[in-house]
């Protein structure tokens, strides 16, 4: 994978309205996150017409208390390892929401200023496939050489950059193996 004027090369591109201008600040954090759409299902189109504003809130019930959204992720990676990209890198993504981040001796604010935002279709307690780990850490391989101010220890959970509100992507995602994936691929 290769980053090519904020596109990862092999996504499928859908644009998402639900972004705007990054301000001329250094992209140096990446924040995991999970959704599937209705909860608990999978492989629907349901995640990409939410972050396209085309979500029919009479197609299940969920849909009506989300519809009014405006969110959007940079990337999201399938239950099969396929990557859909809806923002480019170089823009903001609306993905963190309220949060803050712990940079050195300071805490930030507006995260989505200098953070890529990577879905991973799943909820919390549905372990993660083999496929999904394989593409995140080809894509962050790729996000290192283009942006190298993201590090292995600036990769975080939505959970952790927002812990009064979210708790993604949940216990089902197994930390050590993604770092023990991270340490074997050289930068």
């Amino acid at each position: 994978m290769s980053i090519d004027q904020g596109w990862l090369g092999g996504a499928r591109r859908v644009v998402s309205p639900n972004q705007d201008a990054r301000p001329e600040e250094e992209i140096s954090l990446l924040v995991l996150h999970s959704i599937s759409l209705p909860p608990g299902e999978f492989s629907g189109d349901a995640i990409e017409r939410l972050f396209t504003n085309r979500l029919d809130p009479e197609a299940h019930p969920y849909f009506s208390g989300i519809h009014r959204l405006r969110v959007s992720a940079h990337l999201l990676i399938r239950r099969d390892g396929g990557c859909v990209q809806f923002v480019p890198f170089t823009a903001r993504a609306w993905h963190a929401g309220r949060s803050w981040w712990r940079d050195g001796e300071r805490w930030r604010r507006a995260l989505n200023d200098f953070s890529v935002g990577i879905e991973l279709e799943g909820d919390e307690v549905t372990p993660y496939t083999e496929a999904q780990y394989d593409s995140l850490v080809r894509a962050c391989r790729a996000l290192w050489t283009h942006y190298p101010a993201i590090t292995p220890e600036r990769i975080t959970s939505h959970a952790r950059v927002a812990p009064l509100r979210k708790s993604d992507p949940g216990p089902a995602f197994d930390w050590a193996y993604f770092r023990q994936l991270l340490a074997e691929v050289t930068r």
